[in-house]
């Protein structure tokens, strides 16, 4: 073990020093800024889910590798213009991992996973001094990542369904609401009405451990899949496919049902 320590040392202070040579000697690698290269973090970040979800674990070494960079690219710009190093994100996060974890680096007791997340969250609020439960959950992040993160905060002190009957007669109240919404045709309502539905859709999925952003992400593929079946019935010829009825569509869409295309088989 202490020679593979040794040798991931070489080879991220190897990657430190490629890094630094790039900025000193590669002209695109040279102009980029910390608001450059913002795109990249997300892009590359999505790639590792979308990795993680086909289970390419070859691939997924790359894809972290990728991701990775974008972090050493970060911290060179920054210690360059003398605002912090790779070393201070290292300290920063080792810090953090011990603090954030005393029952595993002091002698704090646990017995469950969501006391240790509930813990974390504690301990991360105290960190840096925010007022509300709610907080730290950034704006940018993804409608149904956000909303998830921001009920998850909320449980921590218990503010949460016992049960999944619960959940799914709110969720029932809610759509009974969107009805009426639609039958008054006020669309600001409307869309108040939706945002309801499917906060209160987050809200199932978290009650059963899903997470609604991953959940929708597959539906969308397995939507595609199945579309995809449909243009190749038609041979692509998309003036034929127009031309057909919704209930033509409708049968190809269940064939491809049938041929197990919502599991890309």
């Amino acid at each position: 073990m202490k020679n593979l320590s040794n040798q991931t040392a070489d080879k991220f202070i190897k990657l430190l020093q490629i890094m630094k040579r790039l900025r000193s000697e590669c002209p695109w690698d040279k102009e980029q800024t910390a608001q450059s290269l913002r795109q990249y973090i997300l892009e590359e970040t999505y790639e590792v889910i979308e990795t993680i979800d086909k289970e390419n674990f070859d691939q997924l070494a790359e894809e972290l590798g990728d991701l990775l960079l974008q972090i050493v690219f970060q911290s060179a710009i920054a210690e360059e213009t003398g605002k912090f190093n790779i070393d201070v994100v290292l300290d920063k996060l080792n810090t953090k991992l011990i603090n954030r974890h005393p029952h595993v680096f002091n002698k704090e007791k646990v017995y469950s996973a969501k006391e240790v997340k509930d813990n974390w969250e504690k301990i991360k609020r105290h960190e840096k001094k925010r007022d509300s439960l709610l907080d730290g959950v950034p704006k940018t992040a993804p409608a149904l990542l956000r909303a998830q993160r921001i009920q998850e905060k909320a449980s921590t002190v218990d503010f949460d369904w016992n049960k999944a009957s619960d959940v799914l007669a709110k969720l029932q109240e809610e759509l009974k609401e969107l009805q009426v919404a639609v039958e008054r045709g006020q669309n600001e309502e409307i869309r108040e009405e939706i945002g309801d539905i499917l906060f209160s859709i987050v809200n199932v999925s978290r009650f059963f451990k899903i997470i609604a952003e991953d959940a929708l992400r597959l539906s969308i593929d397995k939507f595609k899949k199945r579309f995809t079946y449909i243009e190749n019935h038609y041979q692509k010829n998309f003036d034929k496919m127009k031309k057909a009825s919704l209930k033509e569509l409708d049968t190809i869409w269940d064939l491809s049902k049938e041929a197990n295309i919502e599991s890309g088989k």
